[in-house]
């Protein structure tokens, strides 16, 4: 009887919280998730890969964020659950390398192969991130998974980038903060201001940050690393693309904004100015982010993954 209790308190968490999340989607005026029925307008990249996305992987839970290491793992994160999982190669089962330790932000890979993951990516700490910066960006060991702090006083983070000097830029979704923390440890949770900020990259020479906008007017903004007080507006949704709910932001290999989205069922391209989409498949409504494989084995180098709210990781065909 005991165990049941605690199974239906847990479930019930689960349920206010994927009620809470559609709740500030709402807000936002994102409307439904995946809608089926408007004809998407984003026009196909030139150089749009061919095939459909191939499941390579499934994580039981909400996936927010996904990143590889050099040995060509995969680490995920779990929105409901709070835990980071990896696995190891394509077709693996996935491992809980953490407990509940809050990860349901972003994640990426440091030099050293140790991980960043942000913390309070929940309503409250969305809602009241700019006010209210406590959320944490935690570092865990790959292999044991253990967890500490890297860095606290930051919005609650959806996003997580990493330059390659070692500085580590987040977002808040509810909010407008671009949080930053310098490899020397200095917190700034307000270092520039991008509405309803999602996903986020830094430019491959590390002067510049791009930042998706994923409602009410969606586009990606670049932020100057030199003048963080002028954003500028980079790209803008036309036509029903602004209903497409962008979330997730990679980086190709020619440093070109690669975005997922939610409800269009597409990944764009930043490309001459414009949005494009290099692959389109019902599979990948609800994708959250995307991430490059890297290493010669498991999660290769040059492959393109997705992951997303049903939990499922695809590689998706998609020119470099």
């Amino acid at each position: 009887m005991g165990s049941n209790r605690t199974a239906r308190r847990t479930a019930g968490r689960r349920r206010g919280r994927g009620l809470a999340v559609l709740a500030v989607l709402g807000a936002l005026g994102a409307g439904v998730l995946a809608p089926a029925g408007p004809s998407w307008a984003a026009r196909r990249c030139g150089s749009a890969g061919a095939g459909g996305p191939v499941q390579v992987g499934y994580v039981p839970d909400w996936v927010e964020s996904i990143a590889v290491d050099r040995r060509g793992r995969m680490f995920a994160t779990a929105y409901f659950s709070g835990r980071v999982y990896r696995i190891d190669a394509p077709g693996a089962a996935p491992v809980a390398l953490t407990g509940n330790i809050g990860a349901d932000g972003g994640i990426v890979v440091r030099g050293d192969g140790r991980l960043l993951v942000g913390t309070g990516n929940d309503l409250a700490h969305s809602l009241t991130g700019d006010l209210l910066p406590v959320s944490k960006l935690l570092e865990v060991d790959p292999e044991s998974g253990a967890a500490s702090v890297y860095a606290s006083g930051l919005g609650g983070i959806d996003g997580v980038a990493l330059a390659p000097d070692g500085t580590v830029y987040t977002t808040t979704l509810g909010g407008s903060g671009i949080g930053r923390v310098t490899p020397d440890g200095r917190v700034d949770p307000a270092w520039a201001r991008v509405p309803q900020p999602n996903g986020i990259a830094v430019s491959p020479d590390g002067s510049e940050v791009y930042v998706v906008q994923t409602t009410l007017a969606p586009g990606v903004y670049r932020i100057p690393v030199g003048d963080p007080g002028r954003p500028r507006r980079w790209v803008s949704t036309t036509g029903t693309d602004a209903l497409a709910l962008p979330d997730g932001l990679t980086l190709d290999g020619r440093g070109r904004p690669l975005i997922a989205t939610h409800a269009a069922g597409e990944v764009w391209r930043v490309e001459d100015g414009t949005l494009c989409a290099v692959a389109a498949d019902p599979a990948l409504r609800l994708s959250t982010q995307l991430v490059y494989g890297r290493g010669d084995q498991g999660f290769a180098a040059g492959r393109l993954y997705r992951a997303g709210v049903d939990g499922r990781i695809y590689e998706v065909p998609a020119a470099g």
